[in-house]
């Protein structure tokens, strides 16, 4: 399961607003090969399902994952920063052994 804190949740409504998603809009994560520690994490939104996505819901937020992508991220925490650094999104992965300094790339 991916968990979204309260932070994340309010940002997540917010964009889906502004960009006038259809209803049964998600946030879609991933992780893709790349970045400076090996794997990137992936982030959109979707309204469409693929038959090996994972689906939850946390928070009030409906979270899907590809099957090879959960493995990955099992147990990680979406968050949102939009303080002075103005960060973003944030994934908080309990799996990963190194981050990069931007924290946008991971590697077990």
């Amino acid at each position: 399961m991916i968990k979204v804190n309260d932070s994340a949740r309010e940002q997540v409504q917010k964009l889906l607003a502004e960009e006038g998603r259809p209803d049964g809009s998600f946030v879609r994560v991933g992780v893709k090969g790349g970045g400076c520690s090996g794997l990137m994490y992936q982030l959109d939104f979707d309204h469409k399902t693929q038959d090996d996505d994972q689906s939850f819901e946390d928070n009030g937020v409906r979270v899907v994952v590809d099957k090879k992508s959960f493995l990955y991220l099992v147990g990680t925490e979406l968050r949102y920063s939009g303080g002075l650094n103005g960060k973003g999104f944030e994934f908080h992965n309990p799996n990963a052994n190194r981050t990069c300094g931007c924290g946008e790339s991971f590697s077990l």
